[in-house]
């Protein structure tokens, strides 16, 4: 089973990022008041100032200085700005795609702890994209990711142990993973289950009932696949 791509699995980027600058709408003086904090050095207040212009809230959206806070909390150290502009150059949103970059800014991030950056540059090292593809490194950070619970990180590996990508393939472990990241709810998670049952790989036998009450937990995370797929074995 593919997986969607890094910048599709987290939707559009930084507007997922749960990070919230204003409690309710702003006032002209909220924002006259965070950019004057931003001014004077404040790494919070340029992290917010950053998201604020990123996402357009309470101003119009503009890429130039969303990207200039970002990289002035970066800068400072801060691990979430780090991130950030490594996602944004990751997705070429507000800047030229740059994954060298990418890699730079999530390894500072990474280094400090931020489990976002530590599958970051998972998928740059899978996808070989700013650094030699390499699977055992991508194996590497997705697993520090997953050892803290992270359901991206999770998922990411069960589909390499499913496919044999950097270690030697293991449909058991693949399950095994896939759950870990199911029981967060995740929706491909279960859809990667059910795959793997309805069509049995090597050592897990064919079970099209186990598959179907995979595919239906896929149908009630709001996966259209997990519905369609569900739908399909309930008509053979």
């Amino acid at each position: 089973m593919k997986i969607f791509k890094y910048a599709l699995l987290i939707g559009v980027g930084l507007t997922c990022i749960s990070l919230q600058v204003f409690a309710e709408d702003p006032t002209p003086q909220d924002i006259a008041a965070l950019e004057q904090k931003a001014s004077q050095g404040d790494v919070k207040a340029q992290l917010n100032v950053g998201l604020m212009y990123f996402r357009g809230e309470g101003v119009s959206e503009d890429g130039a200085k969303a990207f200039e806070n970002f990289t002035k909390a970066a800068e400072q150290g801060d691990a979430q700005a780090q991130y950030i502009l490594g996602l944004m150059y990751y997705l070429g949103r507000g800047i030229p795609q740059d994954y060298t970059k990418a890699f730079e800014w999530f390894h500072k991030s990474a280094e400090q702890g931020n489990i976002d950056a530590l599958v970051g540059i998972g998928y740059l090292y899978a996808e070989g994209r700013g650094v030699p593809q390499d699977y055992f490194e991508a194996i590497k950070w997705f697993s520090k990711a997953a050892d803290q619970g992270d359901a991206e990180a999770q998922l990411k590996l069960a589909n390499m142990y499913e496919n044999g990508q950097g270690v030697p393939q293991d449909y058991a472990k693949a399950i095994e993973l896939y759950t870990q990241a199911a029981n967060k709810g995740n929706a491909i998670a279960f859809l990667g289950i059910g795959a793997i049952y309805e069509q049995g790989k090597k050592n897990i036998l064919q079970d099209k009932e186990k598959a179907k009450v995979y595919y239906k937990q896929a149908c009630l995370n709001k996966s259209q696949d997990g519905c369609d797929a569900y739908k399909r074995l309930n008509n053979e």
